[in-house]
């Protein structure tokens, strides 16, 4: 995180995975990520790579191009409440530094990224490409501070339903620190559009664990207001309320088939890639399972 260039600390992040990967005991876990998936009952045995399991142990076939080129749209929150940072960097820097790693990632195979950024309002898009220079143009983007104030997850989740047609993998970054009434309504149409959909939950470690000593005087920075807590007395009540909140947003996901996965920004960057991955690997590639239980009903 103290290096500066946003598509260099990408690219630090993402060689630092592929190197630990190859040297643990999951060194065939790439393997699914590259040229190969794993065989799935059902699938033409003629293509299983025979040599690869020698190696592995495991059975893979070798992808198709229609099955290599995947398309993923980055939905990075940038509301005011992304600001807040207790250690040397903030939550923002947190999120475009794990949605630039992801961009990296993808577009180093050959996959479409797209991106949208989003408070209260739409900031920028990006329509998903692999084209040279696009990954720079997305990197510069992400490099923009947080500027709203509230947030509105809803019209990010909207406007990408009437712009994307053609079926994506939907990564949206927030704190989700916000109103979730609407998310589940909103999240279930862009799931029922037949797009996969994860959530990547990000938060400071001291919104986790409320680990203030004093009494301070608390600031809500999207709305300005000004609160007097002590934390010995509010912890507690902190705590329950906050969990709460987190475990409504898990079920939400749970309830449309989306995946979740949730980082404290004192995570190694490398360890949330590989939970972001391995999500992918439990969840399969072969679609919306949301979606195609509503197509099927």
């Amino acid at each position: 995180m103290a290096i500066k260039n946003l598509e260099l600390r990408a690219r630090i992040v993402v060689e630092g995975f592929w190197h630990g990967i190859h040297r643990s005991p999951y060194h065939g876990f790439s393997v699914e990520f590259t040229e190969y998936r794993q065989y799935s009952p059902g699938d033409d045995t003629r293509y299983i790579d025979w040599r690869l399991f020698a190696r592995t142990d495991r059975y893979y076939i070798k992808k198709f191009e229609d099955e290599t080129n995947l398309r993923c749209y980055l939905l990075v929150d940038h509301s005011r409440s992304m600001d807040y940072g207790s250690l040397t960097y903030k939550k923002s820097e947190y999120a475009n530094t794990l949605a630039a790693t992801l961009a990296y990632f993808l577009h180093q195979q050959g996959d479409a990224v797209g991106l949208l950024t989003f408070d209260e309002q739409i900031r920028d898009y990006l329509p998903a490409r692999n084209r040279i220079g696009h990954l720079r143009r997305l990197m510069l983007q992400l490099e923009q501070a947080p500027s709203g104030s509230a947030t509105d997850l809803g019209a990010p989740l909207k406007r990408i339903v009437e712009i994307v047609r053609k079926r994506s993998l939907m990564v949206l970054l927030s704190d989700f620190l916000a109103p979730i009434e609407s998310l589940e309504r909103n999240l279930t149409a862009l799931a029922a559009s037949g797009h996969e959909v994860m959530l990547l939950q990000i938060l400071d470690p001291a919104e986790l664990a409320f680990n203030f000593e004093k009494a301070l005087m608390f600031r809500d920075v999207e709305s300005g207001r000004d609160l007097f807590i002590d934390p010995a007395t509010a912890r507690q009540q902190y705590l329950t309320r906050f969990t709460a909140h987190n475990d409504a947003v898990r079920a939400t996901a749970q309830r449309i088939g989306a995946g979740f996965r949730q980082f404290s920004s004192a995570q190694a960057l490398e360890i949330a890639m590989f939970d972001f991955l391995r999500e992918r690997i439990q969840r399969g590639k072969s679609g919306n399972r949301f979606a195609r239980s509503r197509k099927g009903a």
